[in-house]
């Protein structure tokens, strides 16, 4: 296929992982050097660590927290979040949590995994977005504790969000994705479900993936250089 560009496609989706932010500083997970090479998910990011230990568990989120409040957008995330304003037709679906695509400007993104920068208590049906870094207190009023609103290992991914970010892979015509190693499911089958309605598949990331085969084009080399190849 010849060069892809983006001036060519009607319905855009960018469809992100941690390797999209790896170039504002924020580690990869399952990469060489990835959090769960130095972390156990046990300890930390799961609800049974929580349960056992709130005090313990927040203390390592908070931790990511400072170092994400630490990093910028790249220019990776400012070229998406460029075509992304004032155009409903081009969306991010995202296994990020560092809500990076919105400091950079971008509005409509599916975060899959939710946010760092929000927090919930599900025995009161409560979910806020917090900013706060260091947080000024880890409990509610009531006495029950935040719990970060993400999905831990363990955890189900919001039906909602997962069908709404279907919704929009389903109805593209290109179907950008960056910096995920294509393994973790169901974001997994995202791509197939693209490709299965006609889109034209790029694959951005330095190092091939176990999905790389089902992509049209595949783009070796930063987000940023990449995604500006594609203006």
């Amino acid at each position: 296929m010849s060069e892809v560009k983006f001036k060519d496609f009607g319905k855009i989706v960018f469809f992100t992982g941690a390797g999209m932010s790896a170039e504002s500083g924020i580690p990869t997970y399952r990469g060489k050097g990835g959090m769960w090479e130095k972390y156990n998910y046990e300890d930390y990011a799961c609800q049974s660590a929580f349960d056992r230990d709130p005090e313990h568990v927040w203390e390592f989120h908070e931790a990511r927290r400072q170092a994400v409040a630490d990093c910028e957008p790249n220019r990776g995330h400012q070229i998406i979040a460029e075509l992304v304003q004032g155009n409903e037709n081009v969306s991010v679906v995202t296994q990020n949590i560092d809500g990076l695509h919105q400091r950079a400007g971008a509005k409509q993104v599916f975060e899959l995994h939710g946010s760092l920068w929000r927090v919930r208590v599900d025995a009161l049906g409560l979910i806020e977005e917090n900013f706060d870094v260091p947080m000024k207190t880890y409990q509610h009023s009531s006495g029950a504790y935040w719990r970060p609103d993400i999905v831990w290992f363990g955890d189900h991914l919001r039906s909602d969000v997962i069908q709404a970010a279907l919704d929009k892979i389903k109805g593209c015509d290109l179907l950008v994705s960056i910096g995920t190693s294509g393994v973790v499911f169901p974001a997994a089958q995202f791509p197939i479900e693209a490709k299965l309605k006609g889109a034209t598949l790029v694959e951005i990331n330095p190092e091939e993936t176990a999905m790389s085969e089902i992509y049209d084009v595949c783009l070796r080399g930063s987000a940023s250089d990449m995604l500006a190849s594609m203006l």
